[in-house]
């Protein structure tokens, strides 16, 4: 196939190329990319894996569209920043369209719509991707957690329910374990993230919450670390638990195995989550991580009590 699109957030012209093609560029992007949902991804069959970095890779496409300070497509120039990014969203609304066609012009798109064929992600949950991207394009604060909890299930949780399409299940609580999860793991991002965001415009903890612990948005860009700070940072942590919690309630017993990964991702995020509440959320001089060998000890914890129930 020749056809060639540009689509790309830095312009790139990519070719097309055969579908084994696509999918290896996905998998390289995972790779580049996700070092948490790696080691998850491996416990997967060659076919679920392609599947999952395809999907993927679309979704830190859209990542990388709206982080994107400049745009170098000679066809955008003279326009704004905002209407830039929203015309490169919008071809890629287009672009979902003809993956769900099956007539794809860009790699990633090309191995998506593979994906769809072998396994039933519903096309509005991958446009509603797209929206929970836009909204980092019109909003940058978030008055209560009500408004949170929306961009939360549109960049988090809708991806949950295209993954668990992919893994596989039985029992219909697995959508609402797939939504649970995918708001734990946004809040959890937005508490490691914060002072970063902060330096970039972006406040994603709600104002009512920085108005009732009394710690103020030039606290946050002041990089200020108090006793505010740390109860503010709490409360949030453990509304972010509280979703994990409910997310395992979810998990039914006869989907233990299919959604093995998903379990992996689980175990690897709260650990995550466990290690701020741990350093009392001093996230400002030193990026919170876990090392690669605890993110794989805990992919085998979730492999061995999904298909043993031990552990």
């Amino acid at each position: 196939m020749e056809q060639t699109i540009e689509l790309s957030p830095h312009a790139s012209r990519l070719s097309l190329g055969s579908l084994s093609d696509a999918y290896a560029y996905c998998r390289q992007i995972t790779r580049k990319s996700s070092s948490n949902f790696y080691f998850a991804f491996r416990l997967l069959s060659a076919e679920r894996h392609n599947a999952l970095c395809a999907l993927y890779a679309f979704c830190r496409f859209m990542d990388d569209i709206a982080d994107q300070p400049t745009l170098g497509d000679s066809s955008l120039q003279g326009k704004g920043k905002k209407e830039r990014l929203e015309i490169l969203l919008n071809a890629w609304r287009e672009e979902l369209r003809y993956c769900y066609a099956g007539n794809p012009r860009h790699p990633i798109s090309f191995a998506l719509s593979d994906t769809v064929q072998r396994f039933p992600i519903q096309q509005a949950h991958l446009a509603g991707i797209i929206d929970g991207v836009e909204m980092d394009l019109s909003r940058t604060h978030y008055r209560t957690f009500e408004e949170l909890y929306d961009y939360c299930y549109h960049v988090a949780s809708l991806v949950g329910l295209a993954c668990i399409e992919i893994f596989g299940y039985r029992n219909p609580s697995a959508r609402d374990y797939a939504v649970d999860l995918g708001i734990a793991f946004q809040l959890t991002n937005i508490l490691r993230d914060v002072g970063e965001d902060a330096q970039r415009g972006r406040v994603y903890l709600p104002e009512e919450d920085l108005v009732k612990f009394g710690y103020t948005e030039q606290d946050l860009q002041k990089e200020i670390y108090n006793d505010a700070f740390v109860r503010l940072m709490t409360c949030e942590s453990n509304r972010a638990r509280e979703y994990y919690n409910r997310a395992l309630r979810n998990r039914a017993p006869e989907d233990h195995r299919s959604l093995v990964a998903a379990e992996a991702m689980r175990l690897i995020y709260s650990r995550l989550l466990d290690t701020l509440v741990q350093r009392q959320f001093n996230v400002f001089r030193l990026r919170v991580t876990l090392p690669s060998s605890r993110k794989a000890q805990l992919a085998f914890q979730a492999w061995a009590q999904g298909w043993f129930g031990f552990l």
